[in-house]
């Protein structure tokens, strides 16, 4: 068996423990097995894999996209980062509400992160890498952000002054992203 399931939140979050195989060369270990996943419910087709560098305590997110919305397998292949997952899916009894994973280079965890998340991560580490396969193509027109620090999500990231993009401070709060008319694709 490649993965074990540490832990499951907010009714789809997925946490995986790779099994690693190390000696006195290195490690190896499978990121990524459709077989294994599907025994977890997680029966997918991958469609785009990103992969994205980031300076200490740059912060990404809230992202998703409500047309086609994405679920990904994320993990951190350099480095270490807080990464958070906000349950947007509108009929959802955890609506609004996040969860945090530490993923690192060392411990090498993955994440599943089911369509309906708002995703963000943090660099924690002076460089950060992180690579996630999405279930979707990118979809710009679709694209929405969420606040990073909105007030009703509450999020606490550990960093008073965070780098983030233009984008991603003017993004939506969670109300404002509930009240137009495209929030009903995600429940």
């Amino acid at each position: 068996m490649g993965i074990k399931l540490k832990a499951e939140y907010l009714n789809g979050l997925m946490l995986f423990e790779p099994t690693v195989y190390t000696d006195n060369r290195g490690f190896f270990m499978e990121t990524f097995r459709k077989d294994e996943l599907a025994d977890f419910g997680i029966k997918v087709d991958f469609s785009q894999d990103n992969h994205s560098g980031s300076i200490k305590n740059t912060l990404r997110g809230m992202h998703f996209q409500w047309n086609k919305p994405q679920g990904k397998l994320i993990r951190v292949t350099k480095g270490e980062a807080l990464v958070v997952e906000v349950d947007i899916r509108n009929k959802s009894q955890f609506l609004g509400k996040y969860q945090k994973f530490i993923l690192s280079e060392e411990n090498k965890n993955i994440l599943w992160v089911p369509p309906g998340f708002a995703n963000g991560f943090l660099a924690l580490s002076d460089w950060c890498e992180m690579q996630y396969k999405c279930t979707e193509i990118y979809n710009p027109d679709a694209e929405i952000s969420l606040l990073w620090n909105d007030k009703d999500i509450n999020i606490e990231w550990s960093c008073a002054h965070p780098i983030i993009s233009e984008k991603d401070k003017n993004s939506l709060t969670l109300r404002q992203w509930l009240d137009k008319e495209e929030s009903k694709y995600l429940s």
